[in-house]
């Protein structure tokens, strides 16, 4: 399956506009879930030397959400429990930066959009 699925090209652009940046407190670009499971990822940033590699607010649906680096291939080739892929949320609309939606979900245990 292709990651072109999961980020268009605008995504491409504004995740390493967003890694350029002098300023490093951006909205999510993008929000990739997994339909059939808990798991949700907020997407802020892609490192500029390797464009497999994404920055964002990572829960696995555990309870412990958490800033790091999630690998663009690993997503794409993820099956949730029923065999469905990651999607992307083509409805998402950031209302907040990056470090607010984690802090949020510390709170909470989990990622609320």
């Amino acid at each position: 399956m292709s990651a072109d699925r999961l980020l268009t090209v605008a995504d491409r652009v504004q995740l390493l506009v967003n890694a350029l940046a002098e300023d490093k407190d951006h909205c999510p670009a993008v929000k990739l879930f997994t339909p059939d499971g808990s798991a949700t990822w907020l997407i802020s940033e892609v490192d500029p030397d390797d464009p497999d590699r994404l920055f964002g607010l990572c829960d696995l649906g555990l309870g412990s959400p958490e800033l790091g680096y999630v690998s663009l291939a690993e997503l794409t080739a993820l099956r949730g429990p029923l065999g469905l892929p990651v999607e992307r949320d083509r409805h998402f609309v950031p209302n907040k930066s990056l470090t607010a939606y984690a802090r949020d979900a510390r709170t909470k245990g989990f990622i609320s959009t």
